[in-house]
């Protein structure tokens, strides 16, 4: 009598899981490759925010991991790169995301900027995952579209995987004459009304720079380490 031996190797490789086996009543039939696959911005995001903390332990600073949304056009690019550079880039609308790293009063700020655009808003759960501070830019001229920032706004802070993100609100292009006032923004955001949720709004000028190390300097003195 042939006695047959199967043999299953389990073994994980950049976020696949990966199954070869042959079937029972054909030794000779090629192995198959089941694969159970995991989000890959989510698997890349966690990695980056696990050396992170490493690195955070080593040298003694803290760290914070920022996701920075709102509508197209709003300036959150412009803002990663004006913080990160000190000046002020040309930019085009971003399809996808950046990710910087920005160092301010020993806090090293993970920026991940994602883009505005309707169709891109739907992906943008996928980076809610361990975020600590949700900076939400808006476009303070763009009175057209308030409303609709104010619905995205709080269909981000409902979900619960941001429901500890403390909540900065850039009110962006306070240089344009027809730009609303913080007080104005935060009436049409519907911030007046949340009452168990950390938030602040800092009126700012992306291209200036004015009003951007405010909103750092709040996001580390209301961050819980």
């Amino acid at each position: 009598m042939k006695h047959l031996i199967f043999l299953t190797i389990r073994y994980k490789y950049y976020g696949a899981t990966l199954l070869p086996y042959i079937h029972p009543t054909n030794a000779l039939k090629l192995p198959v490759l089941k694969l159970k696959l995991i989000s890959a911005v989510t698997f890349v995001s966690s990695c980056l925010n696990e050396m992170g903390k490493l690195l955070s332990k080593i040298f003694g600073n803290k760290e914070m991991r920022i996701l920075m949304l709102g509508l197209d056009a709003a300036g959150k690019t412009t803002i990663l790169y004006k913080l990160k550079l000190g000046q002020s880039v040309t930019t085009i609308p971003t399809v996808g995301f950046n990710v910087e790293t920005v160092t301010y009063k020993n806090v090293k700020f993970n920026v991940w900027d994602v883009g505005g655009q309707d169709k891109i808003r739907p992906l943008w759960r996928h980076y809610y995952t361990g975020t600590q501070g949700l900076i939400f830019v808006v476009d303070c001229a763009d009175r057209d579209r308030i409303d609709e920032a104010r619905q995205e706004l709080h269909r981000i802070i409902n979900d619960r995987e941001m429901r500890d993100a403390i909540i900065l609100v850039f009110a962006n292009k306070q240089d344009l004459n027809e730009a609303m006032k913080p007080h104005e923004i935060q009436e049409k955001l519907g911030l007046t009304r949340i009452r168990d949720r950390n938030w602040y709004v800092q009126p700012s000028c992306a291209t200036t720079g004015d009003g951007l190390y405010e909103g750092l300097t709040w996001l580390t003195s209301n961050h819980k380490s």
